[in-house]
């Protein structure tokens, strides 16, 4: 007689494996403060002053810091970019051509009820692959915004 024996994981009580049935941590407040350190710490080294928002996985504000020297309108570009890369789950720098008038959402940023911004410059955060949050930085040139993010994220890993 041969037995087997089966793991059963206790958040969707399905035999063992990844996926959407395991517990993910959320995106803390600790996170969000790494995340602008890193990005201010980044920006600064460019000589850049930004603005940097981090929205936990519902889009609501954990963490946002605007430079003294930053532009005042960074403050909203920053949060429309994390929002945009949080809603498609992309960073913004990949989804510019996409919104192009020939492209195949370009009335997408003005489809919803709250603005979409396709500037480089938003990153989803992924924790254990699965969305967790996203970051937005305002203030330098697209490619900038885009490479302090990237970097900030690098040290929330």
């Amino acid at each position: 007689m041969s037995t087997t024996s089966t793991t059963t994981n206790t958040t969707t009580g399905t035999g063992t494996g990844t996926g959407a049935g395991t517990t993910v941590t959320p995106l803390t407040s600790a996170d969000a403060e790494t995340l602008v350190r890193a990005a201010r710490a980044a920006a600064e080294a460019a000589g850049v002053a930004v603005s940097v928002t981090v929205l936990d996985a519902g889009g609501h504000l954990l963490a946002f810091r605007r430079d003294d020297r930053a532009v005042l309108i960074s403050g909203e570009t920053s949060t429309r970019k994390a929002y945009t890369a949080l809603q498609l789950d992309a960073p913004t720098a990949d989804l510019v051509d996409l919104v192009k008038p020939d492209g195949p959402f370009h009335s997408l940023p003005t489809a919803l009820d709250r603005p979409l911004l396709f500037i480089a410059g938003g990153v989803p955060v992924h924790r254990d692959g699965r969305l967790i949050g996203a970051l937005g930085i305002g203030g330098g040139a697209p490619g900038q915004d885009h490479a302090f993010a990237v970097a900030a994220l690098a040290e929330l890993r």
